[in-house]
């Protein structure tokens, strides 16, 4: 049996990926072989009706919540919120017993808002934990849904486990030309490859992607940045991008590296970073060295949903570096890095 995130807390995998790219083959695979764990699965598809359902092979200890009013991701969040909440109060009075939730999204859909609605209702931030956002690609059209569905772009930038299905219809080459594809748009999450949905629970389940820290934590939990709570806004001369939904430029991973950083700077930089660009940011996380303190200050965020915690103490001087992942369209590196470099601490 799979490790749980926590005894009080109840795991939730959102599986998403273009359409076709093998997700409920994947679901399907799993009930027929998970004999250790109850499981609930909310599915959705784009339109009245839901095609998927006919395929899953569901037996009494798999709960089915259909919700068909739309994308769960782009309209029916409440909905969701509303789901979540009724299986929640299920499961406390013993009504429903479950051990872990798995969301399957449309194909159509963009992962941000499901993923905020973890960390911005109440309820669901005390009760359940996000665990990781798995994304299925179909090997053999990925490259052409990519170049032509810029939700595609969006299902990877915000994967923490990445599935290759369909690798057997195409070369290696073509293979290769693939990854490499995959890892210009986020080169932090793991690739795995799969045949008719068989891979093993411990690739894309219980990963923790979502946890900011170890057991070490204090303060923990997201935040929405209020400008005028925190610090004053760093690199004011940046000039202020058009917020946008739009979708039409690549995804890129960023890297800032530095090593000391001052608290107080490199909060003013979080800050403004997250006020101009947190629409275009899809997922960031860094682990950050603070001058005169000897734990890891974590940070992690969807858009302009952000948290910070104190994780585990540095080992020694040599590993305090402090690096932040970003997973973004189109930033202005240079100038964002030159106002990265500039909170190094001065002491």
């Amino acid at each position: 049996m799979t490790d749980p995130i926590s005894s009080s807390l109840l795991p939730v995998t959102l599986l998403t990926g273009f359409l076709g790219s093998g997700k409920t083959t994947l679901i399907n695979y799993l009930l027929k072989h998970n004999h250790d764990e109850k499981v609930i699965i909310i599915e959705n598809e784009f339109g009245p009706i839901n095609i998927d359902s006919s395929l899953l092979n569901v037996n009494t200890e798999i709960k089915i919540v259909e919700m068909t009013n739309g994308c769960i991701c782009c309209t029916v969040q409440g909905e969701l919120t509303e789901a979540l909440h009724k299986l929640h109060a299920k499961r406390s009075v013993g009504e429903l017993q479950f051990d872990r939730l798995i969301i399957e999204t449309t194909g159509l859909a963009d992962p941000a808002p499901i993923i905020q609605t973890f960390f911005i209702d109440d309820l669901i931030r005390e009760t359940i934990q996000l665990d990781a956002v798995i994304t299925l690609v179909d090997a053999q059209h990925i490259l052409k849904q990519l170049n032509e569905h810029r939700v595609a772009l969006s299902q990877i930038g915000f994967a923490d486990r990445i599935i290759l299905t369909k690798t057997d219809c195409i070369n290696d080459e073509q293979k290769a030309e693939v990854i490499n594809r995959i890892h210009k748009i986020n080169h932090k999450a793991a690739i795995f490859e799969t045949e008719k949905g068989q891979i093993p629970k411990s690739h894309w389940l219980d990963i923790h992607a979502f946890e900011l820290s170890d057991e070490l934590t204090i303060n923990k939990g997201f935040f929405v940045i209020n400008p005028t709570q925190i610090f004053e806004a760093g690199f004011k001369s940046l000039p202020r991008q058009k917020q946008t939904t739009s979708w039409d430029d690549n995804i890129c991973s960023y890297l800032f590296e530095a090593g000391e950083l001052d608290l107080k700077k490199i909060g003013s930089f979080m800050e403004s970073l997250v006020e101009q660009y947190g629409n275009d940011m899809l997922r960031y996380k860094g682990v950050l060295a603070i001058k005169g303190n000897d734990q890891r200050l974590i940070v992690q965020g969807v858009h302009k949903v952000v948290g910070f915690d104190y994780g585990s103490p540095w080992q020694n001087l040599s590993e305090r570096i402090s690096k932040l992942v970003i997973i973004s369209r189109k930033l202005p590196f240079d100038e964002l890095n030159q106002a990265f470099l500039k909170t190094i601490s001065d002491q």
